[in-house]
């Protein structure tokens, strides 16, 4: 069996402070990064997800629905489309060892919808790794950490959503997302990194 870590979207934007900010968001970031060093040599392959927009009218508005639309979050270029600095360090020190992009023109909520930097997708980029098997955390719990989870059971994977390393925009949209989540075969399951 090969593991693999997704981080999802964990964006200065996605955090307190950011303008689409979740609460928790900084601390699910700090726990984050303490579980990828405790856990280093349990991955064989960690990949960290970003959203990152250019242009994307269905999605980005001045007056948000904030159902289908929302604020101007993650735009290429701005400080709020960077990775938070506990999560942009694991990259700086290797320890994840691709990021893939999504949404540039488009709403995208799943990681599944990103592409690495040669252009790849991600599930072929975890075909190359032979992983079978996906620990998934990150912002939003409700949003696309839930799209993602659901999309790499959708393409077989064997998914564990580290519930403690992951942050709601809402708590019970969080909650109706972990029920999806859980009823399409992932394992809820709190990580133990001290």
């Amino acid at each position: 069996m090969r593991n693999a870590l997704l981080v999802v979207d964990v964006q200065v934007d996605f955090v307190e402070g950011g303008s689409l900010g979740v609460a928790g968001g900084l601390q699910v970031a700090a726990m984050i990064a303490r579980h990828v060093r405790h856990f280093r040599y349990e991955y064989d392959f960690v990949v960290a997800s970003r959203d990152y927009h250019e242009s994307a009218p269905e999605h980005i508005s001045d007056h948000p629905d904030f159902v289908n639309t929302w604020p101007p979050h993650c735009v290429v270029g701005t400080p709020g489309a960077a990775f938070v600095p506990s999560i942009q360090n694991l990259i700086r020190e290797k320890y994840i060892q691709t990021v893939v992009t999504k949404g540039r023109n488009a709403a995208a909520y799943s990681a599944f919808e990103a592409l690495d930097p040669r252009g790849h997708d991600l599930l072929d980029v975890l075909k190359e790794q032979r992983i079978d098997h996906i620990d998934v955390c990150g912002i939003a719990t409700d949003y696309c950490v839930r799209a993602s989870a659901l999309d790499a059971r959708k393409n077989q994977f064997q998914v564990r959503v580290l519930v403690n390393l992951c942050a709601a925009v809402n708590e019970a949209t969080g909650l109706q997302a972990l029920d999806e989540m859980k009823s399409a075969g992932c394992q809820l399951q709190a990580a133990t990194a001290p």
